[in-house]
């Protein structure tokens, strides 16, 4: 299986995807000119020269070699909340007491927000039901992280992911069926292809500005505060592990929440390598090389992989790499450099998606050490 941006070739599957991913996946919208903005705005985002970040979308898709089907979708944008407002509900508390009465009492709240503007954004992931196999969702996941690594200009300091929140097989989400009883007459379906269109005027409109007490609600919109959808919980997982942590904001529309790192401190950002590939010509244990053995064979550790180009961005997963320390090469199969489109002493970035966490960054400096704030004022 082989990571690459999109293209227009692509828009056939991504309208499966859009329509497999079902509502509350707001990121893919099956609509057709919607769709087709995306890819572009995506090609021209990997073309553009980029000092700073702005206006970038990245998305990438997963591929197999042998089929050529797309396996599934992941994606960045690059700053989010600064062409149209990013809203938030930030889970707090109201203390109200009368010491006269002797009287205390905490109410947990919920405050409209707009906290992460200037942020970057992970994105877009989905993996194909009919395509789930062993390392495809975490190349999926951490793929983004080498390319940040890769290229820090493009991207803030502050990366955050919004995790899908509870809803039913229906696609109806408790917790936005109370606020449309009380505040938004819209349905969820309705409510997701707002959004992941880029209207989401209504919110300012229609969301009441004053805070939310949560228990005036009902005890099952109360229930899915911070939750998320059982079928992203392996993606929570897996983000909680990279160094994402949960401060308190969550989705105004199913109640999912929102985790937030710091990207020189990210795992596959502190793990990754970059270093000349070595080219070694396919042996009897690459044999099945071509057909994408590579990318679940072999006797060497698991390794993300990639190459160091960006429109002609390639990576995947191999057990069939050798690190030579001593040369600073990465031994690989003639098979898969041709795959990732790399010739001999090209530069590859790598990284042990076996590793524990720690270790020491070879990157992390190209992060500079700045507050939210001020990243926030740079971005």
């Amino acid at each position: 299986m082989i990571i690459r941006p999109v293209a227009m070739h692509d828009l056939s599957a991504l309208r499966d995807i859009a329509v497999e991913s079902g509502p509350g996946f707001t990121s893919l919208i099956d609509d057709h000119e919607f769709l087709v903005r995306k890819i572009e705005r995506s090609l021209a985002s990997f073309a553009s020269n980029v000092r700073r970040p702005g206006d970038q979308s990245y998305l990438f898709v997963l591929e197999d070699p042998n089929t050529g089907d797309i396996m599934g979708t992941t994606g960045i944008e690059a700053s989010v909340g600064t062409q149209r407002p990013l809203y938030h509900y930030r889970v707090g508390e109201a203390v109200r007491q009368s010491p006269k009465l002797g009287i205390r009492r905490r109410q947990q709240t919920l405050s409209l927000c707009t906290h992460y503007t200037g942020c970057s954004e992970i994105c877009t992931l989905f993996l194909r039901p009919s395509h789930r196999k062993a390392w495809a969702g975490k190349l999926l996941s951490r793929i983004r992280f080498l390319f940040m690594a890769q290229h820090p200009e493009r991207f803030a300091n502050t990366v955050i992911a919004e995790m899908r929140g509870v809803s039913d097989e229906a696609g109806s989400s408790p917790f936005w069926q109370w606020l449309q009883a009380n505040f938004v007459d819209l349905d969820f379906a309705t409510v997701s292809q707002m959004v992941g269109t880029g209207d989401n005027g209504f919110i300012a409109d229609l969301m009441p500005e004053h805070p939310l007490y949560t228990h005036l609600m009902d005890e099952a919109a109360r229930a899915v505060i911070g939750e998320v959808h059982p079928d992203t919980r392996p993606a929570l997982h897996m983000l909680t592990s990279e160094g994402f942590r949960f401060t308190g904001c969550i989705d105004p529309f199913d109640g999912g929440p929102t985790v937030e790192a710091r990207v020189a401190e990210l795992r596959s950002v502190n793990q990754t390598s970059r270093c000349r590939v070595h080219i070694r010509p396919d042996s009897a244990a690459d044999d099945d090389a071509s057909k994408g053995a590579w990318t679940n064979g072999g006797q060497g550790k698991t390794l993300m992989i990639a190459n160091a180009d960006t429109t002609r961005f390639r990576g995947t997963v191999t057990q069939a790499a050798r690190y030579l320390p001593a040369h600073q090469l990465l031994e690989i199969p003639a098979s898969l450099a041709y795959s990732l489109g790399v010739t001999n002493g090209a530069e590859v970035w790598f990284s042990d998606l076996e590793k524990q966490r720690g270790g020491n960054s070879l990157i992390a400096d190209s992060y500079p050490s700045t507050s939210f704030r001020e990243a926030n004022r740079a971005h």
